[in-house]
């Protein structure tokens, strides 16, 4: 049975939080501290995300107050500190992931980029929800006796004999116990453990051996 991905549509939010080009400074600042958010995508139209005002795009408001001489490399921000709407203040165009994405994938956006929320949006940029670094966190919150069972199912179910392998899992702590002969197929059977959502993290008892694999 192939092992079941989860897809960013399972963990994202579906009810986001958004503003339109006209959002004055300070309703965006209301916003976000109401919902406890760090972004808030920008749509224009019937739903199509231009771009995303973060905390880091309303911050330079306060850096620049002081009359202090800008430096070259603090154009960009220093000019947004002067903006008062949503379409002034944002990041354009938008960092965004589609709702099919994988996990992995998100959170190297995520990394990449350097941003905490990514607005999920479909194939015409329309938006669906909103993804945040939390919510790629969820998978890790799967039941030891859910991820032991893809395991089973997913992974050891289709070894053939002499590998004989049984996993245990504690805490998202996978333990491999039993015979594999060829110790060229242990970083294979990692990877293939790791894959499974939620793992976090992989060690091996083979014939008396235990093995910590970082």
């Amino acid at each position: 049975m192939p092992a079941f991905r989860y897809t960013v549509s399972d963990v994202m939010t579906h009810t986001a939080v958004a503003i339109g080009r006209e959002a004055s400074y300070k309703e965006i600042v209301e916003l976000m501290d109401q919902w406890k958010v760090s972004a808030v995508p920008v749509l224009e139209g019937e739903g199509r995300v231009v771009g995303v005002v973060s905390e880091a795009d309303l911050l330079p408001k306060e850096e620049f107050r002081q009359d202090d001489p800008v430096l070259p490399d603090q154009l960009e921000e220093a000019s947004k500190a002067g903006g008062v709407l949503a379409e002034e203040l944002m990041s354009s165009p938008a960092v965004t992931v589609h709702p099919d994405a994988t996990l992995a994938e998100a959170a190297r956006i995520m990394a990449r980029k350097h941003v905490k929320r990514l607005p999920v949006v479909n194939g015409v940029g329309m938006l669906e929800g909103v993804v945040s670094r939390s919510d790629l966190l969820k998978v890790f919150l799967r039941p030891d006796e859910e991820i032991g069972e893809e395991i089973r199912d997913s992974v050891l179910a289709g070894l053939a004999p002499p590998v004989i392998l049984q996993a245990s899992v504690k805490e998202g702590v996978v333990t491999l116990r039993g015979s594999l002969r060829d110790r060229a197929l242990v970083p294979l059977m990692v990877r293939a453990v790791r894959a499974v959502e939620g793992v976090v993290d992989v060690r091996m008892e083979l014939e008396g051996q235990s093995t910590e694999v970082s």
